[in-house]
């Protein structure tokens, strides 16, 4: 298999978990993620005002971080993230940094360039917003939502030390 195989083993533990995690904790992510999800089905349909539109997005903005502080807390729990883990982690497996860096590049290609700019180019010009607008919504607590919890994922992986034992995530 080769070191890049069994890097790329040691990449997809992040994924895996990533998804167990999601199911497990679904309806924390699904809610919290519903805001940005009808902000945005709002937004790309139909507009939002004036400093209505500033204020909404600040209201996402703080629900996507109060995402991440829940997952990270639940994640994290029982245990600590420290430097020197990461940068043990780092110097034995880089290439599962990298094979990670490959994994996300993927989903992006797949889920935002391929979904949004050219499925949406292939639409006729009067279907595009209303595509954008309900593929923003899906993607929120999907996609977006997946992509948060793989960060966490991440750290947890590479710099993350279980201090108590019964702790499993």
């Amino acid at each position: 298999m080769g070191i890049w195989g069994a890097e790329l083993r040691v990449a997809l533990e992040v994924p895996r978990w990533t998804w167990r995690f999601y199911l497990r904790h679904l309806p924390l992510i699904v809610g919290l993620s519903l805001v940005p999800s009808v902000q945005r089905l709002v937004a790309v349909n139909w507009g939002i005002p004036g400093g209505w539109a500033a204020a909404s997005e600040i209201v996402v903005m703080a629900v996507r971080v109060g995402l991440v502080l829940a997952v990270g807390w639940l994640a994290l729990r029982g245990g600590r993230a420290t430097w020197g883990r990461f940068t043990a982690f780092a110097t034995a497996h880089w290439r599962s940094l990298v094979w990670q860096g490959v994994l996300l590049s993927v989903a992006f290609l797949v889920f935002d360039v391929v979904a949004e700019s050219v499925v949406g180019g292939l639409l006729p010009e009067e279907a595009r917003q209303g595509y954008k607008a309900v593929l923003l919504f899906v993607k929120n607590p999907t996609i977006i939502a997946l992509t948060l919890v793989w960060w966490v994922g991440l750290v947890r992986r590479t710099s993350w030390v279980a201090q108590d034992r019964r702790v499993a995530v």
